[in-house]
């Protein structure tokens, strides 16, 4: 008989900086379960450049949040760090959730652009209120929301030149994880012309499954590959799953498409029954 798998309370916000993670870690807060995992890429000498942050809001809501530091640029790692802290000082204050992230964002922004070091970070959060969730992403860091059938609910669009000829049609999925310019961002913290794109309130079933991760994930899957992965089946095991799939493809173990190498975070989410 399977083990029965323990969901830790989340009581207050949780900051994983410069994780490696051995196994996917399960929390629950306000009716919402959640596994996460987060580590470098295969090989790397270097630390992770992704951070990850849990948020409850009181009895009702939680924010999840992964920040990704732009690779090439020095303290990418900091970046993404700096960004998830802002998030969560803003939010202890703010009237309501979607105003601290919004202010934590903008507040990140500044911080870094005031700096003389150039770095800039990824973001992708969601506002999760009952059984309503809402988007906010900066750059090439995901949101996807599929029902256990396999239907996509919600998907963002990576603030990216590849993203966005896959959004007007000018660019196959595929060709779009061999593109030579697939690690170029068009949008990121860190920047005068950094712009946050919020979604519009999406409702969660509760056999429908969220997912929140870096382009580690979205540069080495497909969107079809991804939604099959994970909905259905234990919220453990899925990330397991969908963690292996990715690493086969850097590793080149799996050679149907041309893996990339990079650091990954992935966070899984399912209301409770």
């Amino acid at each position: 008989m399977p083990k029965k798998q323990h969901y830790q309370t989340l009581e207050k916000p949780l900051l994983l900086a410069r994780p490696a993670c051995r196994e996917p870690a399960l929390w629950q807060a306000a009716g919402t379960l959640i596994s996460v995992f987060s580590r470098p890429a295969p090989g790397k000498e270097t630390e992770n450049e992704d951070c990850v942050a849990l948020i409850p809001v009181h009895d009702s809501g939680v924010v999840i949040a992964v920040a990704d530091g732009v690779g090439g640029l020095p303290q990418g790692a900091a970046a993404s760090e700096l960004a998830l802290q802002s998030v969560i000082s803003c939010m202890a204050t703010a009237a309501s959730p979607r105003e601290g992230i919004l202010e934590g964002i903008e507040l990140a922004n500044r911080s870094i652009l005031e700096r003389s070091v150039n770095f800039a970070t990824t973001l992708a959060v969601v506002e999760i209120e009952g059984d309503s969730l809402r988007t906010y992403h900066i750059g090439d860091s995901g949101i996807v929301l599929t029902g256990q059938r396999g239907r996509i609910k919600l998907e963002t669009n990576p603030h990216s030149p590849t993203g966005d000829g896959v959004r007007g049609g000018f660019l196959e999925p595929l060709d779009a994880l061999q593109h030579e310019d697939r690690n170029i961002v068009s949008n990121v913290i860190g920047s005068q012309e950094m712009h946050i794109e919020v979604g519009s309130p999406t409702r969660i079933a509760p056999r429908d499954t969220g997912l929140v991760a870096s382009d580690g994930l979205f540069d080495n899957l497909l969107s079809g590959e991804i939604v099959e992965t994970i909905r259905r089946g234990p919220l453990h095991r899925a990330t397991q799953t969908l963690i292996d799939f990715a690493t086969r493809r850097m590793d080149a173990t799996d050679t149907t498409i041309s893996g990339h190498p990079d650091d990954l975070s992935v966070v899984l989410f399912r209301k409770s029954p």
